[in-house]
């Protein structure tokens, strides 16, 4: 029995040394917590503050240039659906072109005439060999050119584009650029700042025509540019990306806002 007791006391001392080491291991290694808060975290490309919201601001190089403010009436408004349905609808259905087009047995070449008598010959009664019936007549109820136009009131166009330029705000879509006035016109100094963005389509907006920004972007792939005063709801939601110059942005403003 003596011999037990000792067996026993052993066990306890060296549970206690593992413990003791455990507690000097946990003591000397870093916390990963610590670690986790004492690392910034990558700054997001919207700010949103309580007087409006900045995104960050690009050179063509790619490099950072700043922020740009961007008004709150026109990037931080109540987001419609229903409208922006509405009027993605009337965009794409106006693209549409309804080119379709089938004769009828008044324009087909062919004799009016009747191909044999009403009685008298056991066949069906017929008319003309250009009757839909008949190979190489007319097609009956068959697709017609059509001018399909839809629209929507002004109104209701600027609200739709309020509402899609706070739904690519809220979507982290909107990025600001600086010197597009300076561009050379070459497409490598785009394709570069495209690249820097991440941007895998990308709608640049100006507030002017620029035309060595339009001859860089010209064969670029996914990247259309287009002016401020231009702009609509579908070629927002288009796009991944929304680059936009501080020009653009009051073009914007005078635009919508009122």
């Amino acid at each position: 029995m003596p011999v037990k007791k000792e067996v026993t006391n052993d066990k306890k001392q060296e549970t206690n040394k593992k413990n003791v080491i455990a507690n000097v291991v946990k003591q000397s290694s870093p916390d990963k917590t610590q670690n986790k808060i004492a690392t910034s975290p990558k700054a997001p490309r919207n700010d949103r503050k309580k007087g409006g919201l900045s995104v960050a601001l690009y050179s063509l190089a790619g490099k950072t240039a700043g922020t740009l403010d961007l008004p709150k009436e026109v990037f931080g408004a109540e987001v419609n659906q229903d409208l922006l349905k509405q009027a993605l609808r009337v965009y794409s259905t106006n693209i549409k072109s309804h080119r379709a087009h089938t004769k009828t047995r008044g324009e087909v070449r062919g004799s009016t005439r009747k191909i044999w008598k009403q009685k008298g010959t056991g066949r069906a009664r017929h008319g003309a060999i250009t009757a839909p019936i008949f190979v190489g007549g007319g097609i009956a109820l068959g697709p017609r050119v059509r001018n399909v136009i839809l629209d929507l009131p002004e109104k209701m166009k600027k609200k739709a584009l309020i509402s899609a330029l706070s739904q690519k705000a809220l979507d982290s879509g909107v990025i600001g650029v600086s010197g597009l006035d300076k561009a050379s016109g070459k497409t490598k100094e785009m394709a570069t700042l495209i690249k820097k963005v991440e941007a895998k389509s990308a709608l640049i907006v100006t507030g002017d025509k620029s035309e060595n920004a339009k001859r860089a972007t010209g064969n670029l792939k996914n990247t259309q540019l287009i002016s401020a005063q231009s702009l609509n709801a579908y070629e927002v939601l288009r796009h991944q990306s929304l680059l936009l110059t501080k020009e653009a942005v009051e073009k914007l403003k005078e635009r919508l806002v009122r």
